[in-house]
């Protein structure tokens, strides 16, 4: 397990390394495959919280950006807390089933999906909905790419802002992740405390080989093999999940 957790998240840090984000989805999607998604997320809190705080803080928009996005992030706390108190355990299989399915789905949006832009007048209303199914799903798959991020890619904002802009909410989703899973996270700290900071060293390790592989490869072609493995991961584990 410990080989298989800093292999993953080796290439999950590289990856973000590479393109700017896919952490999370990276590493609960492989790791999904020999555990349940909740598991999986729990590993996942530390290094992401670490990577995506420098993301999100070092930076010149952060006071508008959480002006702006400040409903939206406040949904996504609600979202996840909601589900992951008050809500039902979810069957690990349904989970797995879920997470499948999100994975596939960011795929299909991100690849195919209509370029447009959001008018402002919309923002208003649709910026807490969005950030309510985003803590929704993140509590039940531990990725926290759907919808927030096609929702972020859609706005007028500049390459650096949208930057930004990713990593506050991905440091929000995972704070609220861990705060929505307390018992996970407290049983895999206290039986596999190495587990943490093997995945906390290989991501930040793998973050620092992807910045550099990133002057060599074209980030284009890298993220179209990117989405195409996430979507046979996606469609193997949706499958998985609705079979058992």
């Amino acid at each position: 397990m410990l080989v298989l957790v800093t292999a993953t998240f080796l290439l999950a840090g590289f990856v973000k390394g590479v393109i700017g984000m896919g952490l999370p989805t990276v590493a609960v999607g492989v790791l999904g495959l020999v555990m349940a998604p909740a598991e999986a997320a729990a590993l996942m809190v530390i290094p992401s919280l670490s990577t995506n705080a420098w993301q999100a803080l070092l930076g010149p928009f952060l006071a508008g950006l959480v002006r702006r996005f400040g409903s939206m992030l406040l949904g996504i706390c609600a979202g996840a807390w909601l589900v992951g108190w008050v809500a039902p355990p979810v069957d690990a299989n349904v989970a797995t089933a879920a997470l499948g399915a999100v994975l596939a789905a960011y795929v299909l949006v991100g690849r195919y999906g209509p370029a447009f832009e959001i008018p402002p007048a919309s923002q208003r209303w649709l910026s807490p909905c969005v950030g309510l199914a985003t803590g929704a799903l993140t509590a039940v798959t531990g990725v926290f790419v759907m919808p927030a991020v096609p929702y972020l890619q859609r706005l007028a904002l500049g390459r650096d802002e949208l930057v930004q802009a990713l990593g506050l909410t991905f440091l929000v989703a995972t704070a609220a992740l861990g705060l929505s899973l307390p018992a996970t996270m407290a049983r895999i700290m206290s039986s596999s405390g190495h587990l943490p900071l093997a995945a906390l060293m290989a991501a930040l390790a793998g973050m620092w080989l992807g910045q550099l592989v990133r002057r060599w490869i074209s980030p284009r072609v890298f993220r179209a093999c990117f989405f195409w493995g996430l979507l046979a991961l996606g469609i193997h584990l949706t499958v998985r999940g609705l079979w058992h």
